[in-house]
């Protein structure tokens, strides 16, 4: 089990903050626990990269849903989240800076209280250029690839890096000169004076946007943008256990980024293809059985399907209509734990429509049989508890 604390504890917001308020709570904890506010104390410095960690996945829809039904277990491996996990626990300061240094505003420090160089702050250079968008496909899948997983391979199409200039944006390496403007370190500072003394922000620079260097000529191929449009072949591994509607995030499969910047990612939606005979509820799969009298009176074997093929069952002798069997472990697996549900049979006796006059006279005359007669045992289950129990 996980030792971490709780996200929405650690940003203190509830379950039902908006973005807005989230956003607010994370800069509430990150300016108590700034490093450059407290120097030297590494208890500050772990708080302020766990309030990185809780922002990086309560800001993103898809992982705060992850989070929200499984915990931090939605991002270890093998888990839904496997692929797209969150980078907040293994961040360095620089790497929050990065990520989040928008957040901070004006007091994104750089040095609080004055002094030269020190931390980056809020404008942090980034390695290349700004970040390739997101994509999102939805992946149609049959209950036996739900319940055993799958690899599934696509194509898609999207931003690919330029292979004439290697993603530079470049026409050549002679066409690419430092920055002016913050002299190639990406960054421009400033000093400002607060109530707490001398404050130095970072922003990005605006003539090269951080990357530190601008282009005189731009690639022929991709017109300076780093990327072209294009096609690419993704392998998407599908762990057991996914169900319709479920999201997962492949990271760095997405749209390539201007000028050399990183990959997006591809977020996966699940979307269940229908059973021809079986419904699904939950971990549990449902099929109706029907049977014919004779069957029912005397009892009978018979085969029936399942998620991955067919299984034999035995009816016994004077099984009554509505009764439910359970096939133990052959539903459908917990994505999160060991935990497999069961596949439940309810029987339902055919009652036919037309019957020959042979037939007819043949009923007729069982009628008249007090062993016909409905004679219900006080212990048989009413409807009601049969559907409660076929749910639980």
């Amino acid at each position: 089990m996980s030792n971490k604390r709780d996200f929405y504890e650690i940003l203190g917001v509830s379950k039902n903050a908006s973005a807005d308020e989230i956003k607010k709570a994370y800069r509430k904890v990150a300016m108590q626990y700034h490093p450059d506010r407290n120097p030297g104390d590494k208890a500050a410095e772990e708080k302020f990269k766990e309030a990185a960690e809780a922002y990086e996945i309560l800001s993103d829809n898809d992982k705060k849903a992850q989070y929200d039904r499984f915990g931090h277990n939605a991002f270890g491996p093998g888990r839904g989240g496997q692929g797209g996990g969150f980078s907040g626990g293994g961040m360095n300061m620089d790497d929050i800076f990065s990520q989040f240094g928008d957040i901070f505003g004006d007091e994104g420090f750089g040095s609080f209280f004055g002094g030269g160089g020190g931390r980056r702050g809020g404008g942090s250079r980034t390695s290349g250029g700004s970040r390739g968008s997101n994509l999102r496909v939805k992946l149609k899948m049959n209950f036996e690839e739900m319940a055993k997983g799958a690899n599934k391979t696509i194509k898609i199409k999207k931003y690919v890096r330029c292979t004439t200039c290697s993603g530079s944006g470049a026409k050549d390496k002679n066409s690419v000169q430092t920055c002016g403007t913050c002299q190639g370190s990406g960054q421009v500072r400033r000093v400002q004076s607060t109530f707490l003394g001398q404050m130095q922000t970072v922003t990005t620079c605006p003539t090269c946007n951080g990357d530190g260097t601008t282009i005189t000529a731009k690639c022929n191929s991709c017109k300076g943008e780093g990327r072209v449009f294009g096609e690419e072949t993704v392998n998407i591994d599908i762990p057991a256990g996914v169900y319709d509607g479920l999201q997962l995030s492949i990271q760095g499969k997405g749209n390539a980024g201007e000028r050399g910047g990183s990959f997006g990612d591809i977020i996966v939606q699940v979307e269940e293809e229908p059973h021809p005979q079986l419904q699904r509820d939950g971990l549990n799969v449902a099929f109706d059985l029907y049977i014919s009298f004779p069957d029912a009176v005397f009892g009978t074997q018979i085969e029936v399907p399942t998620i991955d093929g067919r299984a034999k069952i035995k009816i016994p002798a004077g099984t009554q209509s509505g009764k439910i069997f359970r096939l133990k472990g052959k539903g459908f697996p917990h994505i999160n734990s060991y935990e497999k549900g069961d596949q439940l049979i309810h029987v339902n006796i055919w009652t036919p429509q037309e019957v020959s006059a042979e037939e007819k006279a043949m009923l007729e005359k069982m009628s008249k049989s007090g062993n016909f007669e409905p004679k219900p045992e006080k212990n048989e289950k009413s409807f009601f508890d049969k559907v409660r129990e076929m749910f639980n």
